[in-house]
């Protein structure tokens, strides 16, 4: 199961101005960027539901040569939920409430389906009068066109395109027009991975569109072909690793018992040729003493 929430969160995490100057550049315009302020995670429990829900995102930042303070809040869904206008609202209220400052709200869908557009309001209204209308951004990724966004020279652009709307045969281009524009950003290794690792994710390509994605990428130019190797080698040795890493886990499990957590960090931090050679000795192993032993004499 893709967990949605995590990889959209790492990726908003990392890269809110950005996701900002792509969808709301008139505010990223009066942003004062060094002023961002990650709040601490909110709790908030719906009463009726009885349901407890950690908000997403949100962050305080100070407009531009003005002495003002405002907030960001930024939820992420990867499904159409009823009454979810609703909840923003509740969302907006407490977080008005508790700091006393403006709020702004944002929600970014990622659901494949429907298509159909998500509210971007609540409202409450009696016979006479309107009593609230509360109004809210909405970032529906379905509603989107990748064609629009290939040229966009920013990190959020590359990594989103894999999630806009994208007819099946596209799927190998798209995942290599992301990646020739990850390429070309600048960004350093570890934002390459956590993009490249997104785009992996939501493009895995099945065996015949590996093979079209594979002569598209020997059409381009040789030095775009190149760099957008070196991503791809890059993750086929992480995934590889990864791989790596849960077979030593579950052979280690079966020869000494649980590993204690102290050794699993150590086990974590080695490399694929360093996990090879434990995957060699361990079948020497009876207890634990033996892999402390293993690293001892490393």
């Amino acid at each position: 199961m893709i967990d949605h929430d995590r990889l959209f969160k790492e990726l908003l995490s990392n890269f809110l101005p950005e996701f900002i100057e792509l969808f709301f550049p008139d505010i990223s315009a009066y942003l004062e960027r060094d002023s961002i302020e990650f709040l601490p995670q909110e709790i908030f429990t719906d009463v009726t539901e009885g349901e407890r829900k950690i908000l997403d995102i949100v962050l305080q930042v100070s407009v531009r040569n003005q002495d003002t303070l405002f907030i960001i809040h930024t939820e992420h869904q990867s499904y159409s939920q009823t009454n979810f206008n609703q909840r923003m609202f509740t969302y907006f209220a407490r977080l008005h409430e508790k700091y006393a400052l403006p709020v702004y709200p944002i929600v970014i869908y990622s659901h494949d389906s429907p298509q159909t557009p998500e509210p971007n309001s609540y409202r409450i209204d009696f016979p006479n009068k309107r009593v609230l209308e509360f109004n809210y951004e909405v970032v529906q990724l379905n509603q989107l066109k990748w064609q629009d966004f290939v040229n966009q020279r920013n990190p959020v652009a590359s990594a989103l395109m894999a999630k806009m709307r994208i007819d099946v045969q596209e799927r190998p281009t798209v995942k290599l027009m992301s990646l020739q524009l990850l390429a070309n950003l600048g960004l350093n290794p570890a934002q390459i991975q956590l993009i490249s690792g997104f785009i992996d994710t939501y493009l895995d390509l099945n065996a015949q569109e590996e093979i079209m994605f594979q002569e598209q990428l020997a059409s381009i130019e040789p030095k775009q072909e190149e760099k957008v190797m070196q991503i791809v080698t890059s993750w086929m040795r992480q995934g590889i690793q990864q791989g790596e890493l849960k077979m030593i886990l579950r052979l280690l499990n079966r020869r000494i018992g649980e590993v204690n957590p102290q050794l699993q960090e150590r086990i974590q931090t080695l490399s694929t040729a360093e996990l090879e050679n434990l995957g060699e000795a361990l079948l020497d192993f009876t207890t634990a003493a033996d892999l402390e032993a293993w690293f001892e004499a490393r």
